[in-house]
């Protein structure tokens, strides 16, 4: 308890680090917000009323100082260009990004690890390469690229599936599968090559131990022995699930400009394009608070995988 409790007071100074380094990334980046609210034909005097009106007028460290505060009170703002709170605008999008996110990571899972294992059982085989060209072909594809392909083959040519749009899981099961269907693969493939690779990796190596020939050389079956194996091998592979996560969180915002699907990361991709200040800062400090806690309930799992591991 006491590992856990440090854990997540560690978290605190990161986040705060991270709230920083956002900030001045956003504000001293290029642009200027009043400027594009005003439109091309303000005069200089009505948008620099409109920076007044907006706070852009204050000194960086007041602005920071504003926002930490009402940060610390659990308000993420307003958005410059919609005049929304920036929660009402989360709550409105997170369900599409979150269907996404965690449809592909089962579905990633499920697809990585037995093709990774099988890949280090057959090491050095047809089946093997075949695997690691699909795993290298999957990861360096970018996946935008992917996200067209699919649309042209299955939406526009065999017309299978929607080739675009987000429909509710309260209006029904089939219909949000039938549309997360094409983002899913497309998010997926990134991923599934991912863990496909750390696991074959780990897999091999933990095949060539003294205990799994001793296994082997008593007559245990196959798959009790990869199981065992598997379960050995878990802790780099869970690790590498943690990791991906940054990945998972960049490709979402790409996917969903592709598949016009009205979720978190079109979000980003507007507030990016008005310079909405509080969307940005906000979404990119859920995003890294996301990160780590993912990261530590990553390590706290360690121990259902190696009871050995004390905190």
């Amino acid at each position: 308890m006491g590992y856990i409790i440090r854990r997540v007071l560690a978290i605190v100074p990161v986040m705060a680090v991270v709230a920083v380094i956002v900030f001045l990334l956003i504000h001293l980046s290029p642009g200027d917000p009043a400027a594009l609210i005003a439109g091309d034909f303000a005069s200089a005097e009505d948008i620099a009323k409109l920076r007044v009106a907006l706070g852009l007028d204050e000194p960086l460290w007041r602005q920071f100082g504003l926002w930490a505060g009402k940060l610390l009170q659990g308000d993420l703002g307003t958005s410059i260009f919609t005049h929304v709170p920036v929660t009402q605008l989360l709550a409105q999008r997170v369900e599409p990004t979150l269907s996404i996110a965690a449809l592909t990571m089962l579905v990633s899972i499920i697809v990585a690890v037995p093709l990774g294992v099988l890949a280090a059982y057959r090491a050095g085989t047809w089946i093997d390469r075949l695997v690691m060209l699909f795993a290298v072909l999957a990861f360096s594809v970018p996946v935008f690229l992917v996200g067209y392909l699919l649309i042209y083959g299955f939406a526009i040519k065999l017309q299978w599936l929607p080739v675009q749009g987000y429909v509710s899981l309260s209006e029904g099961v089939g219909p949000w599968l039938r549309n997360l269907t094409l983002p899913c693969i497309n998010l997926a493939l990134v991923y599934i090559a991912l863990i496909t690779r750390m696991t074959r990796a780990t897999v091999v190596e933990v095949l060539h131990e003294d205990y799994i020939r001793t296994a082997r050389a008593k007559g245990l079956a196959v798959l009790p022995v990869l199981e065992h194996a598997l379960r050995n091998a878990a802790i780099p592979i869970a690790t590498t699930v943690g990791v991906g996560i940054a990945l998972l969180i960049g490709g979402v915002v790409v996917t969903e400009t592709v598949f016009a699907i009205p979720g978190i990361g079109r979000l980003v991709i507007d507030a990016v394009q008005h310079h909405d200040y509080p969307v940005i800062q906000s979404v990119l400090l859920l995003s890294a608070g996301t990160y780590v806690l993912i990261n530590l309930l990553i390590d706290l799992s360690y121990r259902l995988f190696d009871p050995r591991i004390r905190y």
